[in-house]
């Protein structure tokens, strides 16, 4: 009996021993066998890490002298971990009117149910400034040294809120240079992209590259989160200084003439560089959303790139240049001014509806005669005409980079909406239209000997702790340098022989004036009038190009009164930021010298 239980005792426990040899064999087996590591591997990938993408900062915009125009601040996002709250009223209570936020709603939020799989944490409001946080800290320590971990319900408690700080887009300036700039839509953190101008179109070089990498779950195998390198950061042609400037002098003209808007361009025609560019409306770039309120009826971003106008008289000097780049007129060429001439079955008149008699070329810019203009069109002949044109990058993007720019198509002979009347009336600016950009970098190659300077508000990108500098490009030579230089002359001629309120004490300009009619109900007349002038300096040696337009001015309509006066206040200040010295004093001092 003993014997037999002894044996099946003993055969029990040597199956069992058995087994469990055998199971302990296929665990070695299953752990070494290369399944068993794809299984360890995918079980560690999946439940022990999780992937994360880190973004990178973006760049910071810097003017031509390194002063701020959009950077980064450190803000921070507010919430309540839902387990840990444990007097809802008391964060209501403390945060009513942050952000505009009204106790009802932030009472909701904080008085959730806590849920482990389904709610653990909500977002109470986002992007409060340190100073708000330094405040709430010292509440929250407070109320923690009166009501430790909140016991006592009927005393104040901000047990569960937290903050949790990020990066947030901030503009230094507010408005300054906003049309150019553009903005980051750094509300949205996690599809956040820039919109118009600089942001826009360098939105990839200022993003930089996220970092995609694996994070582990378990907070305490964290050894530090990943460096990120930042965005590219970007340093601009504009100038800070000018730009405030032109802005002001903007703002007091449109109060001045009761317009719709005005804008302008101040650029360096020897290489392009945009110094200025101003224009209306501005918004605060960092309250970007409301900028569909303050655009109304589909006024353009930026209409210095986007708008497109009929440009008037200034116009004239492209027309001119073409001639006597061509040779179809020269200084001696003469024309009898009747006060119409007929051409493609219409007549064109002059501003004034008269007769001037005979003029030579300079007479007919100084005078800025419709009719004349018109004859030295035909003169040149379609075909060249067009050609200057298209030379001069009318119909053509400048290209510049900025988000936004529109042109509109320049019609030729040969298409089916253009007709011979068009050879004569876009002579003088009236049937072709422009963008302020796109005219200013065409008039530009007259201040610049011939050669036309791609226009630009990119100096140069900062990356890595490098900076490389941008190189000035060469869009076109539509003229010869004498040829610039000839109308130069005959443009300084022009303004001074007319006592042109555009003139500038101690610099010598060159420039001309425009008035575009506006046709209401398809008829051109004076009601409605597009003002500009385009003007450059100092003659000898151009080292600015101002174009300025002024839109439907309500005091007058004429270029002459209006945008003159414009154009002379910006230079008279421009000169001194560019350190442009006084012509009278350098006459004086080398007629001291010559006497001495």
């Amino acid at each position: 009996m003993n014997s037999r239980g002894f044996s099946r005792n003993t055969l029990i426990g040597l199956l069992l021993t058995g087994l469990s040899s055998l199971v302990i064999l296929q665990m070695v087996h299953i752990q070494n066998s290369s399944q068993h590591q794809e299984l360890s591997r995918w079980a560690d990938e999946e439940f022990s890490f999780a992937i994360e993408n880190y973004y990178p900062e973006r760049g910071n915009i810097y003017d031509r002298w390194g002063r701020l125009l959009a950077g980064s601040e450190d803000v921070y996002e507010v919430g309540v971990m839902l387990q840990y709250v444990a007097n809802p009223v008391s964060i209501a209570s403390t945060l009513q009117g942050v952000n505009d936020m009204e106790y009802e709603n932030i009472l909701a939020v904080a008085g959730k149910e806590y849920d482990p799989k389904k709610s653990i944490y909500a977002v109470i409001t986002d992007f409060l400034p340190s100073g708000v946080i330094d405040v709430l800290s010292e509440i929250k320590q407070d109320y923690e040294i009166e009501n430790p971990y909140g016991r006592n319900e009927k005393k104040p408690s901000l047990r569960g809120l937290i903050w949790i700080p990020h990066l947030k887009r901030s503009y230094p300036e507010n408005t300054l240079a906003s049309n150019v700039l553009g903005f980051y839509s750094f509300r949205d953190r996690q599809e956040g992209i820039g919109y118009y101008g600089v942001e826009e179109y360098y939105d990839n070089i200022l993003a930089g590259t996220p970092m995609e990498t694996y994070m582990p779950r378990n907070p305490y195998l964290l050894e530090g989160l990943p460096e990120v390198p930042a965005g590219a950061s970007l340093v601009l042609t504009i100038d800070r200084e000018i730009q405030a400037m032109v802005e002001k002098k903007l703002d007091e003209a449109v109060e001045e003439h009761e317009a719709e808007s005005a804008t302008a361009i101040v650029m360096d025609p020897r290489n392009g560089e945009i110094l200025a560019m101003a224009t209306m409306p501005r918004i605060n770039l960092n309250e970007y959303w409301k900028t569909q309120s303050q655009f109304k009826d589909n006024t353009p971003y930026n209409r210095a790139i986007s708008e497109t106008y009929e440009p008037g008289s200034v116009y004239k000097v492209l027309t001119m240049a073409a001639a006597f780049d061509s040779g179809t007129v020269d200084e001696e060429t003469k024309y009898y001014d009747s006060g119409r001439f007929e051409y493609g079955g219409s007549v064109i008149l002059n501003w004034n509806r008269r007769g001037n008699g005979e003029q030579t070329m300079q007479g007919c810019m100084q005078k800025s005669l419709n009719v004349c203009l018109a004859w030295v069109a035909t003169e040149l002949g379609k075909e060249d005409f067009y050609n200057y044109m298209q030379a001069f990058g009318i119909g053509k993007l400048t290209n510049i980079d900025l988000g936004g720019e529109e042109i509109w198509p320049l019609s030729i002979p040969g298409d089916s909406d253009w007709y011979p009347i068009q050879l004569a009336t876009n002579s003088f600016g009236q049937g072709v239209a422009v963008t302020p950009v796109q005219l200013a970098t065409a008039i530009s190659a007259v201040a610049n000997d011939g050669k036309m300077m791609k226009p630009h508000v990119l100096k140069a990108i900062i990356q890595n702790g490098q900076q490389y500098t941008t190189a000035p490009q060469v869009l076109s030579v539509p003229i010869k340098p004498e040829t610039a230089r000839k109308m130069t002359q005959m443009l300084v001629k022009s303004l001074k022989n007319e006592s042109s309120a555009a003139l500038v004490e101690g610099i010598s300009v060159a420039g001309k004036t425009g008035t575009a009619e506006i046709p209401v109900d398809g008829v051109y007349g004076t009601e409605e009038t597009n003002a500009s002038f385009v003007g450059w300096g100092p003659a000898e040696n151009p080292q600015f190009l101002v174009y300025v337009w002024i839109e439907r001015p309500k005091s007058s309509p004429w270029g002459s009164i209006v945008a003159a006066p414009l154009f002379r206040d910006i230079v008279q200040e421009l000169v001194h930021y560019l350190n442009i010295p006084d012509e009278t004093v350098q006459w004086q001092l080398m007629a001291k010298e010559g006497l001495e």
